[in-house]
């Protein structure tokens, strides 16, 4: 008798065939003029159960461009597999052409030709359209929000989330889990909660004073669908308190909590449960390691890590899904329930193309008219960039968005050196393109913005970026704890990510001067997003505002100051 797990391998192959056919197919319908949004959403429905995935879309309402990263390292039993493959690779490896559609949407090179050629992608306009297919298809379809929503924005600033909120409540997902909304502070993330139309999930989120279970927060919800019993489970960010500043919301713990996670699977099973969906805001590596240590889940909807992958990745009998970032891309699992337990699947990411998606008009209007009270601040044109400069975030070690980031801290602050967080979030800019105010928000917005001023010696420098390239590159997933290096301005090092913690770093070295780091001396540093509270200094995204004004014109040169060994 063939065996389950047979029969997801069998799934595999077909999801594998069908994203040959509707995603390598891209460039093909392109050449023929043919990319529509009847192909793009085109999918052969089947078996009983259907999931909409969205996750990471950091309050970006309005389309943008976003290019992914070309360098994603992994380490240890992770290094050289989905998604820590970037550019020609990622693209041999799903058959993908150079130049076409999928190309532009999944990988980074000659992004600014066919960004100008394929244009925006994103808007919640249009993902409101995708998911209004998808419910017309399959009306009882869950949607599921893997966090990361009210947040990295000006509007999303200014009104403490809440225009992410209505969006949200208009498109009318049936649950969501947690990581930055975390950081509009636990009275506010409280208000928001008490009042939202559908589940706020997190098993792993717990009372930081009774270590139990935070109520706000149920562990799972059940839905009926397709005639299958349907337990979603959420799982938050785990790391909540180490990336980000634990005193805005010091009710809470969090952690991965891989035990209680297969309490819970065992206890909905034993409630009835016919599939375990996990919506997690792990991370894809911790996804695969919690997959690997806890049975009994059929599909994690992984978030965090903003990895967009055109199959599933099976571990055990769990399929693990990603679905991108920044409201570029969502996923639809179709999946066959037979006898309580998932026996097939079918999977596609979908492209949320702007120009060839049309836009929900019920949605735009809601959107626009979040935007309205702020449109002249958000308009403002502060600078431009140069016709060789893409500015853009993402990548372990540095982005040209954070480039600039630390020239201005560097300039405005007067420093010696800068440090800027390796923070995942944030459109690119084409060359020869407007910066406007919403550009700058769109990467530097958060709640805990001073541009803080101090000295450091070169021996905790050493310390800090230590314990960064760890929480990055420690080879087991579970103390991977942020997001990816630390971005620096007038410093330059070398990193071995194969050394254990305290040896990966090397020649630290001060640009302006050529000479090493002296342990023993101070340095006048620069940075932004502490973690301390009482942290003074101006809002970061005023100090890129003043440089940038200065500038006017952007341009940046190669960041060469981090040598890199991988292997």
């Amino acid at each position: 008798m063939i065996s389950r797990r047979d029969f997801l391998q069998a799934s595999m192959a077909a999801t594998a065939l069908y994203g040959a056919s509707s995603f390598g197919n891209w460039g093909k319908l392109a050449a023929q003029q043919a990319l529509t949004q009847d192909k793009l959403l085109e999918f052969d429905t089947f078996g009983n159960v259907s999931l909409i995935h969205v996750t990471d879309i950091h309050a970006q309402l309005k389309p943008i461009y976003f290019r992914e990263p070309s360098v994603n390292i992994g380490v240890g039993e992770n290094r050289g597999q989905v998604p820590h493959v970037t550019g020609a690779d990622f693209r041999k490896l799903y058959g993908i052409a150079d130049g076409s559609p999928s190309a532009y949407a999944l990988t980074y090179n000659d992004f600014t030709a066919l960004a100008q050629g394929y244009g925006k992608m994103g808007g919640l306009d249009r993902v409101a359209t995708v998911v209004n297919q998808i419910r017309a298809d399959r009306p009882d379809a869950l949607l599921l929000d893997g966090g990361d929503t009210w947040h990295g924005s000006y509007t999303c600033y200014h009104t403490q989330g809440q225009d992410m909120v209505n969006v949200m409540n208009a498109l009318k997902p049936d649950a969501m889990t947690f990581h930055w909304e975390f950081t509009l502070g636990s009275d506010r993330v409280a208000e928001i909660v008490e009042g939202l139309p559908f589940a706020a999930l997190g098993q792993n989120i717990f009372d930081a004073e009774w270590d139990e279970p935070a109520e706000l927060f149920p562990p799972y919800k059940f839905y009926e669908t397709g005639g299958v019993k349907v337990a979603v489970i959420g799982q938050a960010f785990p790391y909540m308190p180490i990336a980000n500043p634990g005193w805005m919301f010091p009710e809470y713990s969090f952690g991965i909590r891989d035990e209680r996670m297969q309490e819970m699977v065992d206890e909905v099973r034993a409630k009835g449960a016919e599939l375990v969906v996990c919506l997690s805001h792990n991370g894809f590596d911790v996804d695969k390691q919690m997959a690997g240590i806890v049975t009994g889940i059929d599909v994690i909807l992984s978030g965090h890590t903003h990895d967009a992958l055109p199959e599933p990745v099976l571990v055990g009998e769990t399929i693990i899904v990603a679905s991108g970032s920044n409201g570029k891309f969502v996923s639809r699992v179709d999946l066959d329930v037979q006898n309580g337990r998932m026996m097939g699947f079918r999977h596609k990411l979908i492209p949320i193309f702007s120009d060839v998606i049309a836009p929900d008009s019920a949605m735009t209007a809601l959107i626009d008219d979040q935007r309205a009270p702020y449109l002249d601040q958000l308009t403002e044109v502060i600078g431009t960039t140069a016709e060789d400069t893409l500015l853009y975030r993402r990548g372990n070690f540095n982005g040209t968005w954070d480039d600039l980031i630390c020239d201005a801290l560097l300039s405005e602050r007067e420093a010696d050196i800068a440090l800027s967080p390796g923070v995942r979030w944030g459109p690119s800019i084409l060359p020869g393109q407007d910066i406007t105010r919403e550009d700058i928000f769109n990467v530097t917005s958060m709640s805990y913005p001073e541009a803080y001023r101090t000295e450091m010696t070169g021996e905790f420098l050493h310390v800090v970026l230590e314990d960064v390239a760890d929480n990055l590159f420690n080879p087991n997933p579970y103390y991977q704890q942020g997001g990816d290096m630390v971005r620096t301005g007038g410093l330059g090092y070398h990193i071995d990510v194969t050394q254990p913690q305290g040896s990966r770093i090397t020649e630290l070295t001060l640009l302006k001067t050529g000479e090493r780091i002296d342990p023993a001396k101070s340095y006048q540093v620069a940075g932004w997003a502490s973690v301390n509270e009482g942290t003074e200094g101006p809002p970061i995204w005023d100090v890129v505002e003043n440089h940038i004004r200065k500038q006017g014109t952007v341009s940046l040169d190669p960041n060469t100051s981090v040598s890199v060994k991988a292997t």
